[in-house]
C-alpha cells in the first residue's frame, strides 16, 4: 500500500475536523485499492493520482458526511458512451459517464460497504488509467 502524504496529514489535523477519525480510515481504505495511487491535497481535500493524473477526491465540506469523487481529471473530457465500470453494489450516484460520487454518513457505512468500494477504486483506476 502507497503512503499517506504527510502534507495531507498536516492539512487535515488543522481542520479539526468532527469526522476526522472518519477520514483516516478513508484514506487508508482508498490506499489499499490500489498501490499506484498517490496521495495528495487539493481541493481542499484528499485527492489521489495515477501518474501524476487525478481520479479520486475526497469530499470533506460540509462536515456532516464525506464523499469520494470518481472522475478523469480536472479538465472535461469527451464523454463516453456508457459508465466508465459497473457498481453491482449501487454505491455510485453517476453525474456523468465519466463521474461519478460515492456517499459515507458514518463509519459503519464505510465498513459494511468495504470490498465493495475497494472493487470500485480499482476498476475504476483500471478503467481510466490506459
Amino acid at each position: 500500500m502507497a503512503g499517506l502524504n504527510d502534507d495531507t496529514t498536516l492539512f487535515l489535523d488543522t481542520l479539526n475536523h468532527p469526522l476526522r477519525a472518519d477520514i483516516e480510515v478513508l484514506r487508508h481504505l482508498i490506499l489499499s485499492a490500489d498501490d499506484r495511487l498517490a496521495e495528495n491535497t487539493k481541493w481542499n481535500a484528499p485527492n489521489y493520482s495515477v501518474g501524476g493524473e487525478d481520479r479520486v477526491t475526497m469530499r470533506i465540506q460540509p462536515p456532516r458526511h464525506l464523499q469520494v469523487i470518481f472522475h478523469r481529471g480536472a479538465k472535461k473530457l469527451d464523454q463516453p458512451s456508457t459508465r466508465i465500470i459497473e457498481d453491482n453494489a449501487r454505491l455510485l450516484a453517476w453525474k456523468e459517464n465519466d463521474r461519478a460520487v460515492a456517499t459515507f454518513k458514518t463509519l459503519a457505512d464505510m465498513e459494511k460497504s468495504r470490498l465493495d468500494f475497494i472493487k470500485i477504486i480499482q476498476d475504476w483506476i483500471e478503467a481510466t488509467c490506459v
